[in-house]
């Protein structure tokens, strides 16, 4: 199963807010809905074009209420999130999977809540540590080189 993610902005309750919209109730209404994530709806499909086409459908609602999203693929990593721009250029054949793990967007997890993210590329294998403050967990997020120089 593919995992999409959408992170509501800070001035909305995402899930309040996005199933406010009767298109985007509908278009998610065959999902399981989650917040795995404060301020977060996430939903399992069944492939990574299953997610991409879903962040599509939703991308009116997401330019308005979302700061980001994120699709799990476990055929890339069964723990790293691709940004949607990444997943979108894997599903197109643009980038090959095994050349997504290089620039990485690390989220500090603190009480449930993504915090302060951090950009850092991968060194000889090896990601570094999340250090801009103390957190409980990393969130982690490869994303595509533009994403990494904005």
């Amino acid at each position: 199963m593919t995992r999409v993610c959408i992170v509501g902005s800070d001035d909305v309750d995402l899930r309040l807010d996005l199933f406010g919209y009767e298109t985007a109730r509908r278009a998610l209404a065959t999902y399981d809905v989650q917040s795995p994530f404060e301020n977060t709806v996430a939903v399992d499909t069944v492939s990574l074009g299953a997610a991409v086409s879903l962040l599509n459908d939703l991308n009116w609602y997401l330019v308005r209420l979302a700061d980001e999203a994120f699709v799990l693929e476990p055929s890339v990593s069964d723990d790293e999130w691709l940004s949607r721009d990444l997943a979108s250029a894997v599903r197109e054949g643009e980038v090959r999977a095994a050349e997504t793990d290089a620039r990485l967007k690390v989220y500090g997890l603190e009480d449930g809540e993504l915090v302060e993210p951090m950009y850092v590329t991968r060194v000889q294998g090896e990601r570094p540590d999340y250090d801009l403050r103390e957190v409980d967990d990393t969130v982690v997020v490869r994303v595509t080189d533009d994403e990494f120089r904005a």
